[in-house]
C-alpha cells in the first residue's frame, strides 16, 4: 500500500542545511497497522508528512497503492491525497466556532466533485455515530473532553473513506483512559480494512499495533 525507496530529506535555510532522513526503505502492506517510534527529532513526523504527501522528499521515490508520486504536480498530489489518505493529529485542529457536525463536514464541502451538502451532512452524522458521538453533534469543541475532540478528528478523517489513515501522536494529549478509547477505535478501523500508520512515543500504545518501526537520527533501525 505504501512503498518508500531510498527516501532522504534535507531542510535548507539561508545559513544551514539539516538532513532529517537518510536512505529510508519501508513497505507497508494493505491492512497493516504499524507504529513508528523514536526519540524527538529522529525524523518520525517528517517521514509521516512525506507519506501523507504534505512534504516532498529530497531524494528517493514514494508510491501509494502502486501509484508513483515522483514528478506529480500539486494538483495531482492533492487529488491522490484526497482519494487515498486521512489524517489525525495530536492537537485535533478543530475549529472552535463550528459545532462538531460542521467540523466533520467542513473538509468535504471544499473537495472537488463533492456530493451535495445534504449528502455530506448525512455522511458526517454517520461518521460521528461510528465514533460514538452521535449525541454530541451540536456541541462545540470547547464543550468536549480531549478524547471526544480526538474522536471528532477521527470522524473528520474518515469522511473521504480513506484507505490509509496517518496518525501523528493521536493519544499524545490524552490521559491513559482516553488513549485506550482512541486505540480501540483505531483497532476497529484496522479490522475493517483501513491501513494505519501511527507515530507514537508510547511503548504501550505501539505494542498494540502489528509492527513497530524504530527510528534514530533519521534512519530506520
Amino acid at each position: 500500500m505504501v512503498t518508500l525507496e531510498n527516501i532522504s530529506k534535507t531542510f535548507y535555510t539561508s545559513e544551514v542545511q539539516t538532513q532529517a532522513l537518510y536512505d529510508i526503505n519501508l513497505t507497508v502492506n494493505k491492512g497493516e497497522f504499524i507504529s513508528i517510534m523514536g526519540p524527538s527529532g529522529c525524523g518520525k513526523s517528517t517521514m509521516l508528512n512525506i507519506i501523507g504527501l504534505l512534504d516532498e522528499p529530497t531524494g528517493g521515490t514514494l508510491s501509494i497503492d502502486g501509484i508513483s508520486c515522483h514528478g506529480m504536480n500539486d494538483k495531482q498530489l492533492s487529488r491522490l491525497r484526497n482519494k487515498k489518505l486521512g489524517f489525525i493529529f495530536q492537537s485535533f485542529h478543530l475549529i472552535p466556532a463550528l459545532n462538531v457536525l460542521d467540523n466533520v463536514a467542513l473538509p468535504m464541502l471544499y473537495r472537488p466533485g463533492a456530493p451535495s451538502r445534504s449528502e455530506i451532512r448525512k455522511r458526517a452524522e454517520e461518521m460521528l455515530i461510528k465514533v460514538d458521538l452521535g449525541h454530541r453533534m451540536k456541541h462545540f469543541p470547547t464543550q468536549l473532553s480531549g478524547g471526544q475532540c480526538q474522536r471528532v478528528a477521527i470522524a473528520r478523517a474518515l469522511m473521504g473513506a480513506p484507505e490509509i489513515l496517518l496518525a501523528d501522536e493521536p493519544t499524545g494529549n490524552l490521559d491513559s483512559r482516553m488513549g485506550i478509547e482512541i486505540m480501540d477505535i483505531l483497532k476497529q478501523l484496522n479490522r475493517e480494512g483501513v491501513t494505519i500508520i501511527m507515530v507514537t512515543h508510547d511503548e504501550k500504545i505501539a505494542g498494540q499495533t502489528g509492527r513497530i518501526i524504530r527510528m534514530k537520527d533519521g534512519r530506520i533501525q
